[in-house]
């Protein structure tokens, strides 16, 4: 797979609103990304949602839209959300630019080979956003049904994962996912979207900076004229004036071997080990939060802190379970025996707590 976005020598920027909800609202937001140096718009057409009786997009009218857009403005491509064979064949019609699949439909390899079929013989740029649960396989599969069928300018889209854990995301990033497909595929462009890793505002500068020192080739924000009524996803988009501070704020190092700054291979790897290690510890944090929750309820109730029955099923299960991630089971034992002492140490503490007066 072939890098076709490096030769802009700079982070692309895909940007525009979640969802296109008027002739309007859609123009001015445009226009006024543009105005700041963006050409590669994105539109929210058909919006697959989670529950019924949501806003799902006005439809394809909203292509006829980008179409009178893109006719006074030529220098402007639009990128559009496919799920089904109907909006490729309406897209591509249309003269959308670029098609990305949402992690909706990337989570069914059933709707994704439909696509693909629909997608032989057209020479047109796809962008595969990550599945919803964090299955890399699952998102290689999409990746390679769309290459099958003959698209060369493929992307992938790293939008954050669904977890059932408390975060402070809205998807977690789980940085560690895109790294492996990157470190699998060295020549996949890979695209960070903050916006929906993020889910509101305040996290977007960090997730984004954070893309950035990873190398990511390019970044997805949503933006809106008034974001604060937006139809969908309010709470996560800028104004256009917003996202172009954000990106003017944004360090971007150089990854070109003649730039005496380049950080070589060695330096890039411990790098990625750094932001895996934050990802352990994050993790880390969250399991012992959890802990001290148990011991309250243990204590409430009366439980002695020490369960063997249930060490026993963590020690036998754990290192089954680093077996099927190519981990040693006797490093994974050893570590968990590590976690269980502390684990022990804070529901022993919590127990010998005088309840508060």
């Amino acid at each position: 797979m072939e890098n076709w976005i490096k030769d802009k020598g700079h982070p692309w920027i895909i940007s525009g609103p979640c969802s296109a909800e008027s002739p309007e609202q859609l123009e001015q937001t445009c226009l006024q990304l543009a105005e700041g140096g963006i050409r590669t718009l994105r539109a929210g057409v058909w919006k697959p949602r989670t529950r019924p009786h949501q806003f799902e997009g006005v439809g394809a009218i909203a292509l006829e839209w980008i179409k009178e857009i893109k006719t006074a403005h030529p220098s402007l491509s639009f990128a559009v959300e496919v799920a089904t064979p109907e909006h490729v064949e309406r897209c591509l019609k249309a003269g959308i630019d670029i098609l990305w699949i949402g992690a909706r439909t990337t989570v069914n390899p059933f709707n994704v080979q439909e696509l693909a079929d629909v997608l032989k013989g057209v020479n047109i740029p796809v962008l595969v956003k990550n599945p919803v649960n964090p299955d890399l396989a699952l998102w290689m599969g999409a990746i390679e049904r769309i290459m099958h069928a003959g698209i060369t300018q493929i992307g992938a889209i790293h939008r954050g994962f669904s977890s059932f854990q408390k975060s402070k995301y809205r998807n977690m990033p789980l940085w560690q996912i895109p790294l492996e497909l990157k470190t699998l595929h060295p020549s996949l462009p890979l695209i960070c979207d903050p916006s929906h890793i993020a889910g509101k505002r305040a996290l977007l500068q960090e997730i984004a900076q954070r893309a950035m020192d990873m190398n990511y080739d390019g970044l997805m924000i949503e933006s809106h004229i008034h974001p604060e009524s937006a139809l969908s996803d309010a709470e996560q988009q800028l104004t256009p004036k917003a996202l172009l501070s954000l990106l003017a704020n944004l360090s971007i190092r150089s990854a070109s071997s003649s730039n005496p700054l380049f950080i070589n291979k060695l330096e890039e790897l411990r790098h990625q080990i750094d932001q895996a290690d934050r990802e352990i510890l994050e993790a880390l944090a969250s399991r012992m939060a959890l802990v001290e929750q148990l011991g309250e309820y243990k204590k409430e109730n009366n439980v002695a802190v020490f369960q063997i029955e249930r060490w026993n099923e963590v020690f036998h299960s754990r290192p089954e379970w680093g077996k099927a991630l190519r981990l040693s089971p006797d490093f994974v034992e050893e570590l968990y025996k590590i976690i269980h002492t502390e684990s022990i140490k804070i529901q022993t503490e919590v127990s010998q707590q005088n309840p508060s007066r």
